[in-house]
């Protein structure tokens, strides 16, 4: 008999439908536009978000129809997930994938999606939408917020 919770004992492939759309903690921090160096391929995150990233959920206004309104909206997969170098540390996907187990305040562990957001982790209140902004003024927005979040937590429990 197995009582593990699923995300540590199944790898992503093995995941059902369910189960892998749950690993979302909805952070919103991949709803963020991004900004890529041609020559290095280095990749700097913004506080803009999508058009589609509702501001108080983190989560996506149209999900099912996103890619009728952002064709380049890049969708998580199970294959490609250990390819998608700019997944937040905290993403519930990079952790699973890396073996790693999901934070307090991940929905699937504290069973409320407000700690995401209470433990300061999701892009709530922090972000801009891009239909607020000249796109061409996008490298104003360069952060590293979403690369450092929970950092201070993890130093504290360490």
């Amino acid at each position: 008999m197995n009582d593990l919770p699923f995300w540590k004992s199944k790898t992503l492939a093995e995941m059902t439908v369910s189960e892998w759309e749950s690993l979302c903690d909805g952070c919103g921090l991949c709803c963020l536009n991004k900004i890529e160096e041609w020559d290095s391929g280095d990749i700097y995150f913004t506080s803009v978000s999508c058009k589609l990233l509702d501001g108080e959920s983190c989560r996506c206004s149209s999900y099912e129809n996103r890619w009728d309104f952002v064709p380049d909206c890049v969708q998580l997969t199970k294959e490609n997930v250990p390819d998608i170098a700019w997944l937040p540390p905290t993403c519930g996907y990079r952790l699973v994938n890396e073996g790693r187990d999901l934070y307090w305040w991940h929905p699937l562990v504290s069973g409320d999606p407000e700690t995401v957001h209470a433990a300061g982790i999701s892009a709530r209140g922090r972000t801009i939408n891009e239909n607020e902004i000249d796109i061409d003024d996008l490298e104003d927005y360069v952060v590293d917020w979403p690369l450092t979040v929970g950092e201070e937590k993890d130093d504290e429990e360490a």
